[in-house]
C-alpha cells in the first residue's frame, strides 16, 4: 500500500508545508494528498513542487479540490485548467472533486443530465493533460451510494473518470464497503480512510462543520477504534486491489493520530501477509 497524509488535516494548525513534509518523511508515509487551497496558496512560490517534495522521498498522490460544477461554463473551465496546471507542477495525475452538491435522490433528471455533460467536458480536459478526474463517494453528491456512482460512470462514459473510494462514506450509505469495493473496483484509483465512533455522530463530517475552526469534533476517533471495521476491510481489500490511500483526519492531535494509525495499518497488512505465507 502507498499511504499518504492529507494536508487538509493541518488546515487549522500553524504548520508549514516544509514541516508537514518532514513529518511525513520521518513517519513512514510515501506521499501527501495536497489540498487544493494549499496548492493555490503556494502557487506564487516557485520553490515548491514535485522536485522539492521528492527531496523528502515523497510524491503528491492526489490534488483534492471542489470544482464548481454549477458555475458558468467559462468559470468552470478556467478552474479546471488551473487545477490541471497545479497537478502538473506537483507531479500528480489525480484531481479529486465532488460530484455536485445534491444527493442522488434529490437531483432532477435534467440536473443530472447537465452534471453528466459537464463531467464529460472535464474528463476530456483531464485526458488532454494526461490526468484523471476522481469523484469522491460522499453524501449529498451524485456519488452518495455505489449504485449512483456506477450510473454516473456509465453515463459519463470516459476513461479519465475515476473514483476516490471513501470507506466511511460508503458505510454511511448503508452498503458494506467490501461489497461496494467489488462493484467499483475497476474504477477506483484512490481511497480515503477515516472513522467515527457511532453512526449517530456522522453529522460531524458535514462540510459546514468539519471545515469550521470552531466545529464539533465529537465522535471522530482513531481509524481502528470506530464503527467501521478497518482491520477486516484492510485484510479483505488487500487481496482485491492495490491500494493507494490517504489518512484523512479532521480532529485534534493530528500528528499523534496519524502516526498511530499509519503504524497500525502496517501491522495489520504485515500480519495478513505473514498468514498467507504459512
Amino acid at each position: 500500500m502507498k499511504l499518504s497524509l492529507c494536508t487538509i488535516s493541518f488546515r487549522h494548525h500553524l504548520q508549514s508545508i516544509d514541516q508537514i513534509a518532514h513529518y511525513a518523511q520521518t513517519n513512514g508515509f510515501q506521499g501527501i494528498e495536497l489540498w487544493g487551497v494549499h496548492a493555490k496558496n503556494l502557487a506564487e512560490d516557485i520553490h515548491y513542487g514535485s522536485e522539492w517534495l521528492s527531496s523528502y522521498n515523497l510524491e503528491t498522490t492526489m490534488l483534492s479540490d471542489y470544482l464548481p460544477l454549477d458555475a458558468p461554463l467559462p468559470v468552470l473551465m478556467t478552474e479546471m485548467q488551473r487545477l490541471c496546471a497545479l497537478a502538473h507542477r506537483w507531479g500528480t495525475k489525480k484531481i479529486r472533486t465532488f460530484a455536485g452538491t445534491k444527493g442522488s435522490a434529490d437531483i432532477s433528471r435534467l440536473e443530472r443530465i447537465e452534471l453528466v455533460s459537464r463531467m464529460k467536458m472535464l474528463c476530456k480536459m483531464a485526458e488532454a493533460e494526461g490526468q484523471m478526474l476522481l469523484v469522491e463517494t460522499h453524501p449529498n453528491t451524485l456519488t452518495d451510494n455505489p449504485s449512483s456512482t456506477l450510473q454516473l460512470i456509465e453515463e459519463t462514459d470516459h476513461s479519465a473518470l475515476r473514483v476516490n473510494f471513501d470507506v466511511l462514506h460508503i458505510w454511511e450509505s448503508g452498503v458494506d464497503p467490501l461489497f461496494a469495493l467489488k462493484q467499483l473496483r475497476p474504477y477506483i484509483s484512490h481511497f480515503h480512510f477515516k472513522n467515527i465512533k457511532s453512526r449517530s455522530q456522522l453529522d460531524v463530517f458535514a462540510p459546514n462543520n468539519v471545515y469550521a475552526a470552531a466545529g464539533s469534533r465529537e465522535g471522530m476517533v482513531s481509524l481502528f477504534e470506530g464503527a467501521v471495521d478497518y482491520r477486516m476491510f484492510l485484510k479483505e481489500a488487500s487481496d482485491m486491489i492495490e491500494m493507494d490511500a490517504s489518512l484523512e483526519w479532521f480532529g485534534p492531535n493530528v500528528k499523534d493520530i496519524l502516526t498511530q494509525d499509519s503504524k497500525e495499518i502496517k501491522r495489520v497488512l504485515q500480519a495478513e501477509k505473514a498468514l498467507k505465507q504459512i
